[in-house]
């Protein structure tokens, strides 16, 4: 049995595994990200969560035939520099050249949302597809564009970046200098930030008892109010799923994939997401009445797919 090492690096943690040839997870280790520190701090920790996923299978480093890393941002596979990853921070961070010395076996990488479509192509949501999409609601709104079985980077590894492409004209500032991106309405923070709103505008609504309890507001306190009947809540559920809804139907009607999958956190909301998300989909993609329409699915890996599809990164 062969075995590999995939890190998946998101804006808020830092997941990695080590991965057998069947896809499975043999081992795994967790910490935060911390994105507002100096990179070389969050490089530390890439080697850290590395190093002791592969201490927790009862392994070296000479047990594992690679490392592959997934990274928000543009990943230059020529360079192995991360050349500008707005929710890190980061610009021209040389990410492969500093894991390799670090594990001293062969190391490669790719956009975090590429590594996900990986995952769920080769043992998800996608399998058996011939063209997908995969998106991922967190910290940003990541895609990956898998086409006849291969990647879509774009000719300068900045392709698939469907979370900067506008659903509002002059609407919302997002992190990555434009106003009105689909992540700026859609991704987790933009969730909570519309939450937030919510309660203030309705004092008496459910979320604000929920979010008391919990301690927080997080992208899961609209839904539990709105599936309780609170109308502030659902109003944010509903807004959510209409903004949601135009940025995959921009998508499909530019790719028209076999299938589309969703994936992050909001995605274990399951039917009560995906139902009314695919009713506002069907009714208004443009190829509607065709009858080969695009599937829209949860992906099934959760968050392993990141560390899975990490994992085949040069293989």
């Amino acid at each position: 049995m062969r075995y590999s090492l995939g890190i998946d690096i998101g804006g808020t943690n830092i997941a990695a595994g080590v991965v057998d040839e069947n896809y499975r997870i043999i081992s795994e280790y967790k910490v935060k990200t911390h994105s507002d520190r100096s990179y070389d701090l969050v490089l530390d920790d890439i080697v850290l969560a590395g190093k002791t996923a592969v201490a927790n299978a009862g392994m070296t480093m000479q047990d594992i035939d690679r490392a592959g890393l997934g990274c928000p941002g543009t990943c230059n596979l020529n360079t192995g520099i991360v050349e500008y990853a707005n929710n890190l921070g980061w610009h021209n961070v040389p990410l492969v050249s500093y894991i390799n010395k670090a594990f001293g076996i062969p190391v490669f990488f790719e956009n975090d949302a590429n590594a996900a479509a990986l995952g769920e192509y080769a043992a998800g949501a996608a399998k058996d597809a011939k063209s997908a999409i995969v998106i991922t609601i967190g910290t940003g709104l990541g895609a990956g564009i898998i086409i006849d079985g291969k990647l879509f980077s774009g000719s300068n590894y900045a392709g698939a970046e469907i979370g900067h492409t506008v659903i509002n004209v002059d609407g919302e500032q997002c992190t990555c200098g434009r106003k009105g991106c689909f992540e700026a309405y859609c991704s987790v923070p933009a969730l909570i930030r519309s939450t937030k709103q919510a309660i203030e505008k309705y004092p008496d609504t459910m979320m604000k008892e929920i979010s008391e309890k919990a301690g927080k507001v997080s992208g899961r306190t609209a839904f539990a109010a709105a599936k309780q009947g609170d109308k502030a809540g659902k109003e944010v559920v509903d807004t959510f799923i209409k903004n949601l809804s135009c940025g995959i139907i921009n998508t499909i009607n530019v790719f028209q994939p076999d299938v589309f999958c969703i994936g992050g956190g909001v995605s274990n909301e399951g039917d009560y997401l995906l139902n009314p998300l695919k009713e506002k989909i069907n009714s208004e993609v443009y190829s509607k009445n065709s009858i080969h329409n695009t599937k829209i699915v949860l992906c099934q890996l959760g968050n392993k797919s990141g560390i899975i599809g990490a994992s085949l990164l040069g293989s």
